[in-house]
């Protein structure tokens, strides 16, 4: 398991990871929810962020991605060496962080190509259409077709999609496989390790904890807003009494 973050180092200067977050804490109005989170990842690798529900996931990728809800009053983020923590929104994404949230959020009325088109509007422009059909054949098969008719499976592909028609750095994944078919579960996370193999850091909340395990390189486990594993997927994985005590698995 990694050592805590010394408080006193300077991440910017001292830390040689690609994303560095070090003892955030966030809150919702006045309940604390994320309480001195720190774990950091290399350049192009996926870890999966796992803990029971209300353990605090959804609101660390809220807060890295810079979200004003819940809002980060203590603690640093930073992207190769740039301070996200001191960024909104709009910011964030500009440096490179792409949030893929649980409810998809494909725009109502909107075909497929032009949700796709939509996230290419401003700069920094990412993956070319050519690229992302190839990725995705099944949306290039229905580019015309309503975002917001296609299968779960398939809106999970066009929102991981929309993502990468920008310059993203780091892909936050939210449930991606909530509600699909195992099949498509693996077809995705198929594609996900495709998306890692182009240097894209990744990580993966999700309930499905061994599918997302077997995907990820490493493994962060929150429980009640803080860490309490920092390792290997394949540790916990092999870690019975980890998984059933953290995970219920």
């Amino acid at each position: 398991m990694n050592q805590p973050f010394d408080k006193n180092q300077n991440m910017a200067a001292t830390h040689p990871k690609y994303l560095s977050v070090w003892d955030i804490r966030a809150y919702y109005g006045e309940s604390y929810i994320v309480q001195g989170v720190s774990f950091d990842i290399h350049e192009g690798e996926i870890l999966a962020l796992l803990g029971r529900n209300g353990a605090g996931k959804t609101s660390t990728l809220r807060t890295i991605a810079r979200l004003d809800d819940p809002a980060l009053k203590h603690g640093e983020i930073w992207l190769d060496h740039k301070p996200l923590h001191n960024m909104r929104s709009h910011e964030a994404a500009a440096a490179g962080i792409a949030l893929v949230p649980e409810d998809r959020r494909i725009i109502p009325g909107l075909t497929v190509e032009e949700n796709l088109q939509l996230a290419q509007i401003a700069p920094p422009i990412g993956w070319s259409l050519d690229r992302i059909y190839e990725l995705f054949p099944r949306l290039g098969e229905r580019r015309k077709q309503e975002g917001v008719t296609l299968s779960g499976g398939e809106q999970q592909m066009l929102s991981i999609a929309r993502a990468l028609a920008r310059d993203i750095k780091v892909l936050l994944l939210d449930e991606p496989y909530e509600g699909l078919a195992p099949v498509i579960v693996q077809e995705i996370a198929k594609t996900l390790g495709i998306i890692r193999d182009q240097g894209i850091t990744t990580i993966i909340v999700e309930q499905n904890a061994v599918a997302a395990l077997k995907l990820a390189d490493r493994a962060v486990i929150l429980d009640t807003g803080t860490v309490v594993f920092d390792g290997s997927a394949k540790e916990v994985l092999d870690d019975a009494e980890l998984r059933a005590k953290y995970l219920a698995i």
